[in-house]
């Protein structure tokens, strides 16, 4: 059998299983391990766990036990990791270089050396990294890092008075998003439900689930429902007192507790309507309206009419060409009196043609009238 030891590097940071194999370690204990980073000290969180060699072969080894010489150089790389810090922030301000130095860390050994920073996009660094190789004398990593892992390093106090969640003991972060704040009933200001990060606050996932498990007891903001007394829609709804505020039909509020809820109330009846009596019905015939022509039809049927008139206008005026007949060919005994004609008048060969005046529409001389006296009498034969 073998034992597992879970094993951080930092405050709050994140647990590592190691092979602790016989050697005898207790909770709190610091030991020295072989990472992928090289060697480092971590502090024991959890004492050893009995596990199966299968499940511990693939895990790396404890080295040993931290002693008083291995905890002496632990305090020589934390002063040279301050000395690395301000050198690299005096070179970032001669440089004018856009990013914010947050952390420096050295390995135990002092073989290669970790500068943590933040900055908006993309950062050329190069003739950093070769001011800082040529002053130290080592491996030299820059690593860009978020708003969020910049507080849990450098650490602080939050709106609630105590040290942050994230700098004293939440190890990684989780999801937060708006919902969690409007389930909760919560104020959405920026300003009261950010951190120090510029983020959601953490601690709004905490009690996320229980708001949750609690709201389904309670009815919706909206529903109707009744008691004992009254019949009302739920206003507002308090899960931490258990009170329900209902908006009676009357516009009046009062405040209740969950247990006084027996249902589900009626809806409300619409408003009675007064039967009034209805009048006779009268028996008047109505004229069936034809449809209403267009504008383009009628225009097209004055158009057509007028044509018509004009037409028929200009075939009355037109002169009918009559021959003359010499009065030797005509038969003495045959004498018939010419009728007066209503037609437009012959013209004589030799005579110059008069001018026909058409008459105005509406002004037509009516029929049976006497016969003009300026137009000549027909003659009667000799």
């Amino acid at each position: 059998m073998s034992y597992i030891a879970t094993i951080q590097f930092s405050k709050a940071g994140k647990m590592f299983d190691f092979n602790a194999g016989n050697l005898e370690l207790a909770q709190g204990d610091h030991v020295v391990v072989e990472t992928e980073r090289g060697v480092g000290v971590g502090q024991l969180v959890r004492p050893p766990v009995e596990k199966d060699a299968d499940a511990v072969a693939s895990l790396a080894l404890v080295k040993r036990k931290a002693t008083i010489e291995d905890m002496a150089t632990v305090e020589r790389v934390s002063q040279k990791e301050q000395e690395a810090y301000r050198f690299c922030v005096n070179r970032i301000i001669e440089r004018n270089m856009p990013m914010k130095l947050v952390r420096v860390e050295y390995q135990f050994d002092s073989s290669k050396a970790v500068f943590f920073f933040t900055a908006d996009g993309r950062v050329d660094f190069r003739d950093l990294v070769k001011d800082l190789a040529h002053s130290f004398h080592t491996r030299i990593e820059m690593r860009q890092i978020g708003v969020r892992d910049e507080a849990k390093m450098i650490g602080g106090i939050g709106i609630c008075g105590r040290e942050l969640c994230c700098s004293s003991f939440l190890r990684e972060f989780q999801p937060v998003s708006v919902k969690m704040a409007k389930e909760q009933n919560l104020a959405l200001n920026p300003n009261k439900i950010s951190g120090q990060c510029g983020r959601l606050l953490c601690c709004l996932d905490y009690e996320y689930d229980t708001y949750c498990c609690l709201r389904k007891n309670f009815p919706k903001s909206g529903k109707r429902v009744r008691t004992v007394n009254a019949v009302g829609v739920v206003d507002k709804v308090n899960i931490l007192t258990g009170n329900i505020t209902l908006k009676l039909d009357d516009n009046k509020i009062i405040v209740i507790r969950r247990d006084e809820i027996l249902g589900d109330g009626a809806p409300v009846a619409p408003p009675a309507v007064s039967a009034l009596p209805t009048p006779a019905p009268t028996q008047q015939r109505t004229r069936e309206r034809k449809p209403e022509r267009r504008p383009e039809q009628r225009r097209k049927q004055e158009k057509t009419s007028l044509e018509s008139y004009n037409n028929q206008v200009e075939s009355a005026a037109k002169p009918v060409p009559v021959k003359a007949v010499p009065a030797s060919s005509i038969p003495k005994e045959s004498t018939v009196a010419a009728a007066p004609t209503t037609g437009p008048e012959v013209v004589k060969e030799g005579q110059p043609r008069k001018k026909h005046r058409s008459r105005k529409h509406g002004h037509r001389k009516p029929s049976g009238a006497a016969p003009d006296s300026s137009s000549p009498t027909p003659s009667s034969g000799a």
